[in-house]
């Protein structure tokens, strides 16, 4: 679907893109819809990125793609939300987003997902623009440092370290 449609709103933009997958993948899409206008009555529907539908309160909560194989969910801040149900299953390894990849047959915890919504919605309200350094992202390993890429330390510079450390009291 192209951004041509520039006279259509963007929840037409959003129905038209469920009818037209036409599939599992359509019906997926738009329960997951209802589930966030459930969690969220005042959500704004957006159309971005030529063809991504997104639902966004004081800033954006999360995405919905489809794929040939996968409705994915993408939390824009979902690294900061807890998820006691682990419903996020993709994209866990970054310090920000987390998604949900529905395949075909499967069924998302409904309570669980707009509860994920309300948190989102509060966190943006909040205007915490990322989750506290101490934080751990529930379904991720606790990083060894805020770089998902450890630097290389050698021997030199742990030595200088603990002289500072040392001396620094």
């Amino acid at each position: 679907m192209s951004d041509a449609s520039q006279g259509q709103s963007a929840s037409e933009l959003i129905s038209k893109r469920i009818a037209e997958l036409g599939d599992w993948r359509g019906e997926t899409l738009s329960t997951m819809r209802r589930l966030v206008k459930e969690a969220e009555p005042d959500v704004v529907e957006e159309w971005k990125w030529r063809g991504t539908p997104t639902w966004s309160h004081d800033g954006m909560i999360c995405t919905g793609e489809s794929y040939k194989k996968v409705v994915k969910l993408t939390f824009a801040k979902g690294a900061a939300l807890k998820d006691p149900a682990r419903l996020f299953n993709s994209s866990l390894d970054g310090n920000v987003r987390r998604a949900i990849d529905i395949h075909e047959g499967e069924e998302v915890d409904e309570s669980a997902f707009k509860a994920l919504v309300r948190q989102a919605v509060s966190l943006n309200s909040s205007g915490e623009s990322k989750p506290s350094k101490n934080a751990t992202a529930p379904n991720s390993p606790k990083p060894e440092s805020e770089s998902s890429t450890p630097l290389p330390v050698n021997s030199a510079s742990r030595a200088s370290r603990s002289a500072i450390t040392l001396t620094d009291d």
